[in-house]
């Protein structure tokens, strides 16, 4: 694994802590002898690479709805010492480690904390439920709750849900998706927006090519999307006619479902050429017929079944929620659990759902 490649686990590993442990430990030491809290402020402050005093007061002055002025303190002072003196030594022992790889991390995590605790509180302090990310960040996003009852220990929070409270279907560090993924109509969005939904769809679309690259990948995107294809498929019957809308760089789902419905008819609708001219190496030309432009109504009229990508361009709310003649089977992500439901990979942080 290269420098730039740990630099992304350098910046999570941060950001957590200063979200899990550290956040936990101000609200409540971990220890009855102030000596002992002290030690681990130490350390947790060399684990972060900021004291861990001035993370402290500056979170109970967000608590107590005042500004935050730093100050000097003999704690902040012993723990810059010791951030000072870890930067140092792991500089000396792997300078090119320290440069390529924990600087960026560093410079990452300080930017997911930023991103989280504005999105906590954007337009109004929010709670997320989802459970994947409450079991991993101690349930982090009982946040109206935990402003409500701050010395409430984490695990008790979920007993005390406020009826009342803001809610969303995203956890705060990816909130910001959340206005790109329900905007109603593209022509409705500011500039800002559709940039931004233009920045996801590259990104996805380069991940793709990566994964073109290495047939190791290959294999293994197929497995993980094939057993989850496969589990929610078993609750209704085998499609004949399936309208595949997008996915034509690399065609995993029309791959699987060749596989998991043999004799099905295969509809491609992709908007990109190249992107169908890639397909067809995969499947052959007789396997399955390729639309070249954009999905509509039209298009899945017929089928049995109708698969919409990650990379879907469009309202997933209105897949969701009309009144389809046929099953609708939708790559979505990991926190977006829909009707019949699979995790594919929490790595990728992606679920298939099955909406019928």
């Amino acid at each position: 694994m290269t420098e730039g490649q740990l630099s992304p686990i350098v910046a999570i590993a941060i950001w957590w802590h200063a979200n899990t442990v550290a956040h936990l430990f101000i609200h409540r030491p971990f220890f009855r002898r102030p000596g002992a809290n002290a030690a681990f402020g130490a350390g947790l402050s060399l684990v972060l690479g900021f004291p861990q005093a001035v993370w402290r007061d500056r979170h109970l002055a967000h608590h107590a709805g005042r500004a935050w002025r730093f100050r000097v303190s003999g704690e902040v002072a012993i723990q810059s010492l010791i951030v000072a003196a870890g930067w140092s030594a792991l500089a000396a022992a792997a300078p090119h480690f320290f440069v390529a790889a924990y600087l960026p991390g560093y410079a990452g995590a300080l930017a997911l904390c930023a991103l989280h605790g504005h999105y906590e509180h954007a337009g109004g302090t929010t709670s997320h439920y989802g459970r994947l990310y409450n079991a991993l960040c101690f349930n982090d996003g009982f946040h109206v709750e935990h402003h409500r009852h701050p010395g409430v220990p984490w695990r008790q929070l979920p007993s005390i849900r406020a009826a009342d409270a803001k809610t969303s279907a995203w956890p705060a560090p990816l909130r910001w998706l959340q206005r790109i993924t329900t905007a109603e109509a593209e022509d409705a969005e500011p500039a800002f927006l559709r940039r931004a939904r233009s920045l996801r769809l590259r990104t996805l679309t380069a991940l793709e090519r990566v994964v073109l690259r290495s047939r190791r990948l290959q294999t293994l995107v197929l497995r993980r999307h094939a057993r989850a294809i496969r589990e929610v498929l078993a609750s209704i019957p085998p499609p004949r006619r399936v309208t595949i809308v997008g996915g034509g760089l690399f065609p995993r789902t029309a791959l699987i479902l060749r596989e998991l419905c043999p004799g099905a008819r295969l509809t491609i609708v992709d908007a990109d050429r190249a992107h169908l001219d890639r397909a067809r190496e995969f499947l052959g030309g007789d396997e399955a017929v390729f639309v070249h432009g954009r999905y509509d109504a039209d298009c899945g009229a017929g089928a049995d079944l109708v698969v919409f990508p990650l990379a879907y361009d469009g309202d997933r709310r209105e897949i969701y929620d009309r009144r389809a003649e046929s099953p609708v089977l939708v790559h979505d992500w990991i926190w977006r659990r829909r009707g019949s439901s699979r995790v594919v990979s929490i790595a990728l942080l992606k679920r298939v759902n099955l909406v019928a």
